[in-house]
């Protein structure tokens, strides 16, 4: 990795740029559309990001620092509490806030409790442009005027269209100063995690409707390109989800996930019941949800 740069020409702008919103808005997508790179795991399924993921974007004239944050949703669960409270901390102190909107959804309560959070200079995302007609995301933007926020963009991150011009409000609210990362560096999420993370991401592809929030994976062994992951579930009925036919939902996930890792990598995917997980704050911790506890540096 190369190091961090003393020298920064004048005018050289760098910051935090929080990604909020409520499930689904396409938070993931538009960060690694906006970085270059897949930093964030994505899915059509609500609730897919449960840790906050910082992305580095570095150009000559700015460095910014994304974090993708997990989706504000109504908890059911104390899982569902702990990655709220985590992702309002994510923002809270961020030198630029972006709210992301689904321009096919129409905003809702859930939607108006998260903008009352936010502060006046906050920039509005108003997602998914392209699959909207103009009169949807007219009504849309019209709709989320009323909080008087600092900018508006309808934009796609699937498309990319809007996104430089998102980009460079960002960047202009950014304050003057020097790098905060190396130039190479594009995320500091650990590789375990990211690991754990891509299977996850495969799973919520592969299975069934019913079990995306009831899954958690998390890298148990690493030796060498030996790589075990434990994926677990809430009951024994939704091991044989996991598993498939023969093994063959395991089979599939291992495939999709080896195909993004380097070559030679030997993925073992081991599927265990650990009742109720999601309602069991005693052990966040040992099953390797202290990540969400991180905090920037």
């Amino acid at each position: 990795m190369s190091e961090l740069s003393t020298h920064t020409a004048p005018g050289h702008r760098s910051g935090f740029v929080a990604v909020v919103g409520r499930p689904n808005a396409g938070k993931s997508t538009l960060v690694n559309r906006l970085v270059g790179e897949k930093v964030s795991i994505v899915s059509d399924k609500p609730q897919t990001t449960r840790f906050p993921i910082r992305a580095v974007l570095t150009r000559p004239d700015a460095q910014l620092v994304f974090v993708d944050t997990p989706g504000i949703h109504k908890p059911r669960t104390a899982f569902g509490t702990r990655m709220n409270n985590v992702a309002r901390d994510s923002y809270d102190g961020v030198d630029v806030v972006v709210l992301v909107v689904d321009a096919c959804e129409k905003i809702g309560s859930g939607d108006q409790r998260l903008a009352a959070e936010l502060g006046p200079s906050t920039i509005v995302a108003m997602n998914k442009s392209d699959r909207a007609n103009h009169a949807t995301i007219a009504a849309q933007l019209a709709a989320a005027a009323a909080w008087d926020f600092a900018e508006y963009f309808p934009i796609s991150a699937r498309t990319g269209d809007g996104a430089d011009e998102l980009l460079e409000a960002i960047i202009a609210r950014l304050p003057e100063g020097p790098q905060l990362y190396p130039a190479d560096h594009v995320t500091d999420t650990a590789e375990s995690v990211w690991i754990a993370e891509l299977v996850r991401e495969q799973l919520l592809a592969v299975t069934r409707q019913e079990l995306p929030h009831s899954i958690h994976t998390q890298v148990v062994e690493r030796d060498g390109p030996r790589i075990r992951c434990e994926i677990l579930v809430e009951r024994e009925s939704q091991k044989p989800m996991v598993i498939g036919k023969g093994g063959a939902v395991l089979k599939e996930v291992g495939i999709r996930a080896r195909a993004q890792l380097p070559e030679g990598t030997f993925l073992e995917l081991h599927v265990k019941v650990e009742p109720r997980w999601q309602r069991r704050p005693d052990i966040f911790d040992r099953i390797g949800l202290d990540t969400l506890e991180g905090e920037m540096p």
